[in-house]
């Protein structure tokens, strides 16, 4: 069985978006993208909302990265890892080991988590959200950062209670946090 994990960049005051949409304040240096390519590598299977997915498909196409040995070794993880995109308006997912689901399913995901031997990994705070509610999720991994947005999208849903336990903190020369929950 494997775990569903929720993994986010936010600001201090829990947000992954400034209140205009932008995610300009959060580009890891790297140390952190390194960090993040070592954690990334035992993700067998991420889920992706439309907009996260969106965001994250400059990984489909490495030629248009730039040569830092951390983006290059992070598109070699990202064309490893399988991709299911939940989405009611997309057309179709045209990117390898990736797949398109119109509805989040509660019961393909649990599934999923008792077929799977690596870990799954939800991206984006609206998918996750639906997880959470479900009662699915078993940890949560947020790179907390220096900033305070005073609003825009929340990284953790409001109307969740989950009773956590801290397994792990790093701290980065950049003064961002990584915290490494797990559900109780």
């Amino acid at each position: 069985m494997a775990p569903l994990i929720f993994s986010m960049s936010c600001s201090l005051d829990g947000y992954v978006e400034d209140a205009a949409g932008s995610i300009d304040f959060g580009a890891p240096d790297a140390e952190v993208h390194g960090f993040i390519n070592d954690v990334q590598r035992s993700v067998g299977t991420y889920l992706f909302g439309r907009r996260m997915y969106e965001t994250m498909r400059v990984w489909d196409d490495p030629s248009a990265l730039d040569d830092a040995p951390v983006t290059r070794d992070y598109a070699e993880v990202w064309a490893s890892i399988d991709k299911v995109v939940y989405s009611r308006t997309l057309a179709e997912v045209s990117a390898p080991r990736t797949r398109l689901e119109r509805t989040f399913d509660v019961e393909a995901v649990r599934g999923l988590k008792e077929s799977a031997d690596r870990r799954i990994e939800v991206a984006g705070p609206e998918l996750a959200a639906e997880a959470f509610r479900a009662g699915l999720m078993d940890e949560v991994h947020l790179f907390v950062l220096p900033v305070i947005l005073g609003g825009g999208k929340r990284a953790l849903p409001d109307d969740v209670r989950l009773d956590l336990a801290l397994d792990e903190e790093r701290r980065f020369a950049n003064e961002w946090v990584y915290l490494r929950y797990r559900v109780r």
